[in-house]
């Protein structure tokens, strides 16, 4: 099977998923000898338009691990527009230092009920979008030559494919539950309904914040309202160079400190091919 381009198709609402995509796609460019193409779907404006893949095409896909599985507010747009039409597929999951838990079965099993036929699958710890106690820093240069060593063998998996090869294999269930936040006094925490705060003290009124949500949750006439669905993704918080947004919501601080306190060793990268 000859790749003829390689694709970076990516959700990534603080930065993380994207640099992990777009190192692994690279390396992949370069080894095989092909174009490299972007599609960064992060914003609301980014799923406008459906994505068509072809045969000769080799996609490394990435979503972020959002309560041990996928962002479930992106799964529409990832089920119904994206139509792989017998395209090679890298799943790639990044996780907050925590747990990848099914995410990676998830975006997989998706993957190949969308027309993919998936290679590998891999799953790299990040910065937590929620606190820097978490992988801070990360992924650091030893991230990215994991990154590459990946792609490498990749790059030698599919030059060597004759035919269209099995589903790659991974840990986990992609049809299990969510996994269920807690709280410091080990209870379930509630906070979907949370939602960013505003100083305004610090707030210059610059709409970053509305315009960056991949939610499009932010009212760009008064950022101080959020009057869309919130789903913690933190893009405001990390984005706003006068660091103006933040969580105050109880339930939310608790299950930071929960995570702090149990959650700081740093994590392996896991590969699959």
């Amino acid at each position: 099977m000859r790749v003829e381009r390689v694709r970076a198709a990516y959700w990534s609402a603080t930065g993380n998923t994207d640099k992990t995509a777009n190192t692994i796609a690279e390396t992949l460019a370069e080894k095989l000898g092909v174009p490299l193409e972007r599609r960064n779907f992060t914003r609301p404006s980014d799923r406008r338009q459906p994505m068509e893949l072809d045969p000769g095409d080799l996609v490394v896909f990435a979503m972020p691990t959002y309560a041990g599985k996928l962002p479930n507010k992106m799964l529409p747009f990832v089920r119904e527009q994206i139509h792989g039409n017998g395209a090679l597929a890298v799943g790639v999951v990044t996780f907050g230092n925590r747990s990848y838990d099914n995410a990676l079965a998830e975006l997989c099993a998706v993957l190949e009920a969308d027309g993919f036929h998936t290679v590998a699958g891999a799953a790299f710890a990040c910065r937590h979008a929620f606190t820097d106690a978490l992988a801070d820093g990360r992924p650091d240069w030893d991230d990215k030559r994991q990154m590459e060593s990946f792609a490498a063998r990749i790059a030698d998996k599919v030059a060597g494919l004759t035919d269209i090869p099995a589903p790659v294999a991974v840990p986990g269930d992609p049809a299990a539950p969510y996994y269920v936040p807690k709280g410091t006094d080990g209870q379930p925490a509630q906070f979907l309904k949370a939602k960013p705060q505003t100083d305004l003290s610090r707030c210059t009124d610059c709409g970053a914040c509305a315009r960056l949500c991949p939610m499009g949750a932010i009212n760009p006439s008064n950022v101080a309202e959020v009057p869309g669905t919130c789903i913690k993704c933190q893009c405001c918080v990390r984005k706003c160079t006068k660091h103006a947004k933040y969580f105050d919501d109880p339930a939310f601080l608790s299950h930071v400190a929960m995570l702090e306190q149990n959650f700081t060793e740093p994590k392996e990268n896991e590969v699959f091919l």
